[in-house]
């Protein structure tokens, strides 16, 4: 399988095909190279909820803000709460939680929009990017999908809302980006209670039991079986683990808790920019 990400500058992958799909299209997930944070939060660390100084997150977001020469301000941030609500983003939400998290959409792990000028963004250490494009409708929108989000159904609460607002699951563009993969990712009886309730009328399960009461748990898999259930045809799946490349990627469950945020962006540029 071709892989969908391509690494693009030391801090960011890129999504070559959907950028080539539209020029003024910007796109992409982070490395954790590249920055100016220090200790466990080295070196480009985007999250300013983990502990790191405030000043040096602002300047790894700037150092990614001049690379894709779309301005701090014209970013959006989440505070992410590992639920389903999605934010639908207008040119009034402008720069929040770009450059604090005190101004951060609130309880929100779903972002949307068609509106120029505006870079969507959330950050992960593990948990599952999925990005979303209609390009017929210039849509754009990125969801964030740990277990709890995966199986609560963030990723078809996006194409639901989408489909409210006129645009089929057939005309909508995925792509499941880095995260953990499922050699990295041992859950528990209780994780996979919720993932069968998910899951039941699938012939492929997206877990295997490797001892009693413990599973390997394919998150990604997951999500591309809920987004396919969705109605959804349009589906890319990155090889990238934010755990297994420790030399690209932060990774809660490898570092211990202890560790930076990557982030995912997705936006349309301005004309002027």
């Amino acid at each position: 399988m071709v892989e969908i990400f391509k690494k693009q500058e030391e801090q960011f992958f890129t999504i070559p095909q959907w950028e080539q799909m539209n020029d003024n299209l910007v796109v992409g997930f982070t490395t954790k190279n590249g920055g100016v944070s220090r200790g466990m939060f080295s070196t480009l660390n985007t999250g300013f909820h983990v502990g790191d100084e405030q000043q040096l997150v602002v300047q790894n977001r700037e150092i990614i803000a001049n690379k894709l020469n779309f301005p701090l301000s014209y970013w959006v941030g989440a505070e992410q709460t590992h639920k389903t609500r999605i934010a639908r983003v207008s040119e009034v939400e402008k720069g929040l939680g770009s450059d604090d998290y005190v101004s951060a959409l609130k309880d929100t792990d779903g972002l949307y929009t068609n509106a120029e000028g505006i870079l969507l963004t959330l950050c992960f250490a593990d948990c599952v990017p999925i990005y979303f494009f209609a390009p017929s409708k210039s849509y754009i929108g990125i969801a964030h999908a740990g277990w709890k989000g995966s199986v609560a159904g963030i990723a078809a609460e996006m194409v639901h809302k989408w489909q409210a607002e006129g645009i089929e699951p057939s005309d909508i563009y995925t792509v499941i980006g880095p995260s953990i993969c499922e050699e990295c990712y041992v859950v528990d009886d209780k994780v996979i209670r919720e993932v069968n309730k998910v899951v039941e009328e699938a012939d492929e399960k997206p877990y295997n039991l490797i001892s009693e009461g413990q599973y390997k748990l394919h998150l990604k898999k997951l999500n591309e079986l809920i987004l396919r259930a969705a109605g959804v045809k349009h589906i890319a799946v990155t090889n990238l683990c934010t755990s297994c490349q420790e030399e690209a990627f932060f990774s809660y469950r490898r570092d211990g808790g202890k560790t930076g945020r990557l982030m995912s962006f997705i936006g349309w540029k301005e004309a002027s920019l």
